[in-house]
């Protein structure tokens, strides 16, 4: 996670790639975004996250921001507008401040540069279809999972599971392990990793 840096002489961009988990594979949007980037005469610089997009909480995110506070982008790509958000009202902020302060986004897959206000107002259409697919994402699951209590066959997380085990992420912090490092080793999001930190913070107490 993170950027590359490439010499200079032609103009770079910055590319955001995400995808839900570190179950998945960015190798898709980083081809994409290459060829984008390539025809353009643009030298890519990435930053990659492997987390949810429901809330603005991630490393390479995070450091591209800092990147265009500093002047280093003027330029964003990504492969579509939910890998910014899937969260209206965080993405419509987002995307203000980036293009209050120049900064113009391109989505290759949906072929639109939203700079300008037709730019914003497409934005918040596509913003919203992505809140609305992400809700209903979860609606299915909580049906799913209510259907199968009522059947009786639902059993929930097995105890001592990788993916709810806040002893594991308690142990592995006290080894000096980041959290990027726990979530990796533990094939969940930083934002599950804090949750098991603070489950594990309250069974101390």
């Amino acid at each position: 996670i993170g950027y590359l840096t490439y010499s200079r002489g032609m103009k770079t961009c910055a590319c955001y790639v995400r995808v839900s988990t570190f179950g998945q594979n960015e190798s898709s949007q980083v081809s994409e975004l290459e060829r984008y980037c390539a025809a353009q005469g643009f030298k890519p610089v990435f930053f990659v996250d492997k987390s949810t997009g429901s809330n603005l909480q991630r490393p390479a995110f995070e450091k591209l921001e800092t990147a265009l506070f500093h002047g280093e982008f003027d330029t964003v790509v990504i492969y579509k507008i939910d890998r910014l958000s899937r969260s209206l009202l965080d993405g419509i902020t987002v995307l203000s401040n980036w293009l209050n302060k120049g900064i113009r986004l391109i989505s290759t897959s949906q072929q639109f540069d939203f700079n300008g206000s037709v730019g914003k107002l497409m934005s918040s259409v596509l913003l919203s279809v992505a809140e609305m697919e992400n809700d209903t994402r979860r609606e299915r699951q909580a049906l799913g999972i209510e259907n199968a209590k009522s059947k009786g066959v639902y059993k929930g997380r097995k105890l001592g599971a990788t993916k709810a085990n806040p002893a594991r992420a308690a142990k592995l912090r006290a080894e000096g392990k980041k959290l990027q490092e726990i979530a990796v080793l533990m094939n969940v999001g930083i934002s599950s990793v804090q949750r098991y930190l603070k489950a594990a913070d309250k069974v101390a107490l």
